[in-house]
């Protein structure tokens, strides 16, 4: 949960990190939505002092599509219609992606009103050209993967080398620390990428008994050249107005990705430019959410409850 003031800064940024069990690879959808249940409360409390609101914004579906859906994200959703209601004011329902873009502009000195965006988490891994607009985005989708997702690769080898979920932040200091030894396959078509091969790759040199850190470091390398070549094959589709790229998402915190996608992309024949939001931000989506709903509210929308003009 997440409380902006009128000028745009962050007021309250309240988190709490789901359980999952030592050696699960993440949770299932009731479990998920049970803690939300336990937590939002407390996370409430926290910034119920902050008073008068404007607006509530809430994730109401994982992405901006017809038919994007989890159960989750009624959790929110139901406490978010609460507020509004019991405060009087609007409510505004945006998307679980969109609050990801949004956190991730702050800091990052992008500015332009296009821009392509990759989504990248444990449940999401999307090429995406996005525009601007009063309060969120248009957004259309261009690529992405096939199968697994990049957060979800790192997930399922950090887990079987024995760290804990996510497994993201401990993988990348393990890789630190290995050889560039190992090679993974590098699976992408035009704008399709896949990272099940890779994935089954790792496994099995696990199994083969290589050494961590190096197995970490190989991990590392190949979803950095999946992704370089995915944004590679965007550039290439000339995307009218799209010059810059924002990478978001869980796994655009990861420091190694950062510097290696940032020195891979210089190369380019037209010069892409790479933008990442703040670390604490990557992972964020109530801090976007609360500055959607800033600006939406600035523009004049809103559903149901009146603005009381504080």
């Amino acid at each position: 949960m997440a409380l902006t003031d009128a000028e745009g800064g962050v007021v309250q940024d309240c988190r709490r990190v789901l359980t999952v069990e030592k050696g699960a690879r993440g949770l299932r959808q009731s479990e998920a939505l049970f803690q939300h249940l336990k937590n939002l409360p407390e996370l409430v409390e926290a910034g119920a002092s902050f008073r008068p609101l404007r607006g509530v914004a809430f994730s109401a579906r994982p992405r901006p599509v017809a038919g994007s859906y989890l159960p989750v994200f009624l959790a929110g959703a139901n406490f978010a219609r609460v507020i509004a209601a019991t405060a009087g004011v609007p409510l505004l329902p945006s998307s679980h992606q969109e609050g990801h873009i949004r956190a991730a502009l702050v800091g990052s000195g992008l500015t332009s009103e296009a821009f392509f965006g990759l989504h990248l988490s444990g449940g999401t891994t999307e090429l995406l050209a996005v525009k601007r607009k009063p309060g969120g985005f248009t957004i259309k989708l261009l690529g992405g993967t096939s199968d697994l997702h990049a957060g979800q690769m790192v997930d399922r080898i950090g887990v079987a080398l024995g760290l804990p979920f996510p497994a993201g932040p401990h993988l990348e200091a393990l890789a630190e620390k290995g050889e560039a030894k190992l090679r993974l396959p590098v699976a992408v078509q035009g704008m399709t990428v896949s990272f099940s091969g890779p994935t089954s790759a790792a496994l099995r040199y696990w199994e083969s008994k290589v050494a961590p850190a190096d197995l970490a470091r190989a991990v590392l390398d190949c979803l950095v050249e999946s992704v370089f070549l995915l944004l590679k094959a965007g550039v290439e589709t000339g995307e009218p107005g799209c010059h810059e790229v924002l990478i978001f998402g869980g796994v655009a915190s990861n420091a190694y990705l950062r510097r290696e996608l940032v020195a891979r992309t210089a190369g380019l024949p037209r010069g892409l430019k790479v933008y990442f939001g703040e670390t604490g931000l990557s992972s964020d989506n109530a801090v976007g959410l609360a500055l959607l709903a800033r600006e939406a509210l600035a523009a004049g929308a809103g559903e149901g409850g009146k603005s009381r003009g504080e």
